[in-house]
């Protein structure tokens, strides 16, 4: 081989390098209407210029399971790879989502309740339509039997025993989900997005892949019990927002210590320690000065770095009550204008211990 053939054989290589990115976004929705509430919602119209926009930028979207057997068996993501998933059973899926899906031959996730959908409500998807969907391609996928929030321990009752009560009702969701609908995935979406690091550790031990509420792109490095998702219904919905998302790369972060709680009482915690992987640290693709750590209700957080791996935040006010992110980015070197970026969530109870409202 001449040199010059073997230039162009290392450009080639370099470019494909360049597109291997591991990365893929997944979003989250609840309804798809105008009449529902705000917070949970996207408009049909909105929500077609979200479709729109994804295609017209060369977006991938794909079945979810794609996305979590890449990450299993640590298959390359191919950059831009979306996945479109909702939460909880509402008819709007199937009345205004489904339809603008298909449109754009869209595959999506639904995360369930049987519980629910066996009262019938006139709001909800029956057992009947969901297995229509679930035969069209649709993956239907546990939510909990009812929604319960997983991390809201009940009086009287030992995390441990919750877990164990959860456990089996879980189970129960699952055999009524493959029963009714014939697909058991073993995926499990936080009800809102409340766990705690226990219930992590439990939800790998039953089989089940976690899937969260905090913002983050997601890579072959990321944790299988609470796999991101970018809330993307209002007040989320603007394309403005949006876009910096689905541009967004994996932050490859851990806590230190790897079990620290993400349940405090207010003013129970005034810091946290994070480490960056060795193979975060060895892609070389960032510059350390520019990490930024953003807190909801807080603001933006001063970084202490220990070493070149750890950073430490030292919280320049308590944490707010009720559900709290620590938003964590910094711009990639390489891919100009787009963002590394991790969540990490914690919840906050009041003073005396109780949970702030739902």
């Amino acid at each position: 081989m001449n040199k010059f053939n073997l230039k162009v054989l290392l450009s080639l290589l370099l470019v494909n390098c360049a597109n291997i990115v591991n990365a893929a976004i997944i979003l989250q929705y609840h309804h798809v209407s105008n009449s529902t509430p705000a917070s949970t919602s996207i408009s049909p119209q909105q929500f077609k210029v979200h479709l729109h926009y994804l295609k017209d930028n060369g977006f991938t979207v794909v079945p979810l399971n794609e996305i979590v057997e890449a990450i299993k068996t640590q298959q390359v993501i191919k950059d831009k790879t979306v996945a479109i998933t909702f939460d909880d059973a509402y008819l709007d899926i199937l009345t205004q989502a489904k339809p603008i899906l298909d449109s754009f031959n869209y595959p999506f996730t639904l995360f369930i309740n049987p519980s629910i959908v066996s009262k019938k409500s006139t709001h909800y998807l029956t057992w009947q339509q969901l297995k229509a969907m679930a035969d069209n391609g649709v993956i239907i996928a546990n939510h909990g039997f009812d929604h319960h929030a997983l991390a809201r321990v009940p009086q009287g009752q030992t995390e441990q025993q919750w877990l164990q009560h959860y456990g089996k009702l879980l189970n129960k969701s699952e055999a009524i989900i493959k029963a009714k609908t014939g697909q058991s995935w073993h995926y499990f979406a936080y009800p809102y997005g409340e766990y705690s690091a226990k219930a992590k550790a439990w939800l790998t031990q039953l089989g089940f892949v976690g899937f969260s509420q905090q913002s983050g792109a997601v890579g072959l490095h990321s944790d299988l019990s609470a796999l991101s998702r970018f809330p993307a219904s209002q007040p989320y919905d603007q394309l403005s927002s949006l876009k910096t998302k689905l541009y967004s790369l994996p932050l490859n972060l851990t806590v230190v210590p790897p079990n620290k709680p993400l349940i405090y009482c207010y003013q129970q915690t005034t810091s946290i320690s994070f480490k960056l992987d060795d193979n975060f640290i060895q892609q070389d693709d960032f510059h350390q000065k520019l990490l930024s750590c953003y807190i909801t209700g807080i603001g933006k957080q001063h970084l202490v770095w220990q070493n070149q791996q750890h950073f430490t935040i030292s919280f320049n006010q308590p944490l707010p009550i009720g559900r709290v992110r620590a938003n964590c980015t910094v711009p990639s070197k390489s891919k100009v204008g787009r963002f590394y970026w991790h969540s990490h969530p914690w919840f906050i109870l009041h003073e005396n211990g109780d949970w702030y409202a739902l």
